[in-house]
């Protein structure tokens, strides 16, 4: 089971990867990073990807959480109203990734389940005529799965 370091040079190995952080969305700090970053500051990106993250996983809208297949809506399918950043079980994120993109670029977030409160993503920065997002969401989301913090 890869660590942080192992898991970012697994993902800078993705074609057209620019850099790649380990990020914890509640204190906005890089845990590690390879690569270059956006803006050439990894703490800033690391703690604006984090507002982006905290964001996401508190919207109601946008968190569901229950996975209810029934689509229900309100505060028991929100992010934070179920306990915790990650519902009532605290250990799977309100949100499994999110992707931006603009016009030379594709960030995507993935979020990383934990036994612990699961406050931690991962952020890969690929090239936009290089890189894959189909190919880049699915290997982050394996090497999610495997990544051990510790």
């Amino acid at each position: 089971m890869p660590g942080i370091d192992e898991s970012l040079l697994e993902a800078m190995r993705l074609p057209g990867a620019r850099g790649a952080s380990v990020v914890d969305w509640i204190s906005g700090l890089a845990l590690g990073a390879v690569g270059d970053a956006p803006g050439g500051d990894v703490e800033a990106t690391a703690a604006e990807t984090a507002e982006l993250a905290r964001l996401a996983t508190e919207s109601g809208a946008l968190a569901l959480t229950g996975g209810d297949p029934a689509g229900q809506s309100g505060d028991d399918a929100g992010g934070s109203s179920g306990g915790g950043p990650g519902g009532p079980s605290g250990k799977e994120p309100p949100v499994q990734d999110l992707i931006i993109t603009n016009a030379d670029s594709y960030h995507l977030l993935r979020f990383v389940t934990t036994t612990f409160d699961s406050t931690v993503f991962v952020h890969l920065w690929l090239d936009r005529r290089e890189g894959n997002l189909a190919l880049a969401r699915i290997r982050l989301a394996e090497m999610a799965d495997r990544l051990v913090l510790g």
